[in-house]
């Protein structure tokens, strides 16, 4: 197959790899998902404008097709009919060192167990990322962002919306909110590099006892608590702060909160003996 266009609800397996996907769409649901089993397309809901599905050379591509005169005035285009037109629930299955490279105007993105990078954009909708490796973005304008066992190099950002960060081995973090609360749960000791701010929210960062960081947090409007007693709150109210190293400091943490509370928690070390192993 090299392009086709999708009218109806229908799977489309397909034949040979894909090293590259491309998505672009209006409104729905979007799930990729990296297997080790054949690619395919799974198409459950599509409006009356259909998708254009198209796979050559190892790139697969799936879009609706709008021209951009459309989405200059897309609060009027959207309120009549936009969303009908150009709705779409679709599931995509493609290798785990597929690149990803996703968007979404409207709706909810999930992508899950891809290791080669993803990046994902959201104008007005939810992110959730799931174990993915190498370089991972995932930016939206009104929306949350939760990423859950994701590792390599993570930039999330968001302009009103939570960000939530679990279980994660990644080695840089960075993390950005103008209004919403940044929650942080890193499991890898020698991350080298983590930086978390927000305009108006909370932010809550939780590492390992034996991580190796120098650690400079800072609240304009809020307390700044540190779980290391190392890393004691200091200032005055309006300018509260607590800097310090934790280990060799070896790696960068960083946050900053102009208005919210800035929280440093410490995460125990797992100890695993031969028997646990076995």
């Amino acid at each position: 197959m090299t392009t086709r266009t999708i009218h109806e609800p229908q799977r489309l397996p397909l034949d040979g790899d894909v090293s590259r996907l491309d998505v672009w769409l209006a409104a729905g649901r979007l799930n990729v998902v990296g297997t080790d089993g054949p690619p395919s397309v799974t198409v459950k809901l599509v409006g009356r404008k259909g998708l254009t599905v198209s796979h050559e050379n190892g790139e697969l591509s799936v879009r609706h097709e709008i021209a951009p005169s459309r989405l200059r005035p897309i609060v009027g285009w959207w309120l009549f009919g936009g969303k009908r037109r150009y709705n779409a629930d679709v599931t995509i299955a493609v290798p785990t060192t597929a690149a990803a490279s996703l968007t979404l105007i409207s709706g909810s993105l999930t992508a899950s167990g891809l290791r080669d990078g993803v990046d994902a954009d959201v104008i007005s909708g939810s992110i959730t990322l799931l174990g993915l490796g190498g370089r991972v973005r995932a930016k939206t304008v009104s929306g949350s962002v939760e990423a859950l066992g994701v590792g390599g190099d993570l930039l999330m950002e968001t302009v009103s919306g939570e960000i939530v960060l679990g279980d994660s081995s990644a080695d840089r973090v960075k993390a950005r909110t103008i209004s919403g609360s940044v929650t942080c749960d890193l499991d890898n000791p020698k991350a080298r590099d983590i930086r978390v701010d927000t305009t108006s929210g909370e932010i809550v960062v939780r590492v390992p006892e034996n991580a190796d960081l120098q650690v400079d947090l800072n609240a304009t409007s809020g307390r700044v608590s540190s779980a290391f007693p190392q890393i004691a709150s200091q200032g005055l109210p309006g300018a509260r702060y607590a800097r310090g190293r934790l280990g060799a400091g070896t790696g960068q943490l960083s946050a900053y909160a102009v208005s919210g509370n800035v929280s440093l928690l410490a995460r125990p070390t797992e100890d695993f003996s031969e028997e646990d192993q076995a």
